[in-house]
């Protein structure tokens, strides 16, 4: 008798579990991306872009982002200010050669979605979001966000002076799966 209970036990273990998948697609990060800061006394590009996204529209829920940026990629268009830029005085890339962000929550908003999670500059872990929108096209797609970051918060350079303490950012990231 318990013996033909499993054959039983088995298929509804099985028509169960096909229901309780969690829906997230692995994406990769193109070529082409943009990561921009702008701010008086600098602005420039990061160039040097890598990480994990794992996003669906349907499902930002089960969305996790786990990106870097290799400080020494700066490129403000000026030799010395790129040279300035990465010494002890701001990043101190020898010491802190990324900029990590991973996030801890993804939903969606009005205006497209917003990851929350933790950003890591010059040493320093905060609690950040970062506003975003998704345009997926084919079997591809781009991450666009435009946000705020200030650098005396992570303690890089000394607040004032003749460069901004508040930094915009612009990232455009595509990517493919």
């Amino acid at each position: 008798m318990k013996r033909a209970l499993y054959p039983l036990a088995f298929a509804l273990v099985l028509f169960a579990s096909a229901f309780t998948f969690i829906s997230s697609q692995n994406w990769k990060i193109a070529e082409g991306y943009s990561v921009k800061f702008s701010g008086s006394g600098a602005n420039g590009i990061f160039k040097d872009l890598k990480g994990q996204v794992v996003f669906d529209e349907k499902n930002p829920a089960a969305a996790k982002f786990d990106v870097t940026i290799a400080v020494n990629s700066i490129n403000t268009g000026n030799g010395l200010k790129n040279t300035h830029a990465k010494g002890g005085k701001w990043f101190d890339a020898s010491k802190y050669p990324a900029i990590h962000f991973v996030s801890s929550k993804v939903t969606k908003t009005a205006a497209g979605y917003e990851a929350q999670g933790e950003l890591e500059m010059h040493g320093v872990k905060k609690p950040f979001t970062i506003p975003f929108t998704f345009a997926k096209n084919g079997n591809g797609g781009t991450f666009t966000g435009n946000f705020d970051v200030n650098r005396v918060d992570f303690g890089i350079g000394e607040a004032g002076g003749r460069v901004d303490d508040v930094f915009k950012l612009q990232v455009s990231v595509p990517v493919t799966q």
